[in-house]
């Protein structure tokens, strides 16, 4: 087949975000007077959305199971912390941007769990915004991954068959998402969550380094070409 969308997740797999993910995570709990937590661990909590993550985090700092109106409350801290923290150390990956533009005659679209606000400011402050014709963030519907939802608008706004695009991301949550949505998968092993979980999701296509995408989309469309 030939792809004629490529949808991405962003953390993870376009950009390296987790030291500012989890600085501002202990940042909020340095605040509400708890411990801070391992790194390693507040990574194992991320994509599923901001509240999840707070939630997770929280859970495993009080050791107990946090209050709706706690995690509210911690969720505005997080926030706060995120928002003046977000491109401190986060960076793209290696070989991303040359990719974006070996691919640049394919229309492309974020969907992402993070908050819609974060995800056009990361983009905007690394100079990948104009790269993509659809941003969609955790807050943009009322479903995030690994609902297909965001997956399927993300084709429409496109205007690309579902059947006729790439769902490109690192976690389980978007190899679950891309198949609800009838689309083929790619796992990139260096994220956040690496080969195995991949795998075990079923993703179509696993690749070490992102270059690797170019050739994975030149050959659908010459394997196309050739029928």
């Amino acid at each position: 087949m030939s792809y004629k969308c490529l949808l991405f997740d962003l953390d993870g797999t376009l950009v390296d975000s987790r030291a500012d993910l989890a600085n501002s995570v202990n940042l909020m709990l340095t605040e509400l007077g708890l411990e801070a937590l391992p790194s390693v661990r507040v990574l194992g909590f991320v994509g599923e959305g901001a509240r999840l993550l707070v939630e997770r985090a929280l859970a495993a700092a009080t050791k107990s199971v946090p209050t709706p109106g706690d995690v509210d409350h911690a969720l505005g801290i997080y926030l706060r912390h995120y928002r003046e923290h977000l491109l401190d150390y986060t960076r793209v990956y290696p070989e991303v941007e040359e990719t974006l533009a070996c691919l640049s005659h394919i229309p492309k679209a974020i969907v992402t769990n993070k908050p819609y606000e974060f995800s056009v400011a990361l983009l905007e402050g690394l100079g990948m915004l104009s790269q993509f014709e659809v941003v969609l963030g955790g807050d943009s519907l009322p479903e995030r991954k690994p609902s297909p939802l965001m997956l399927l608008e993300a084709a429409r706004s496109c205007g690309v068959d579902p059947s006729d695009c790439l769902m490109v991301g690192d976690t389980k949550f978007d190899v679950e998402a891309g198949r609800a949505a009838k689309m083929k998968t790619c796992g990139y092993i260096p994220g956040f969550r690496g080969r195995t979980e991949l795998a075990e999701a079923g993703a179509d296509f696993l690749i070490e380094r992102f270059s690797e995408l170019c050739v994975l989309v030149e050959c659908a469309k010459t394997h196309v070409a050739a029928q």
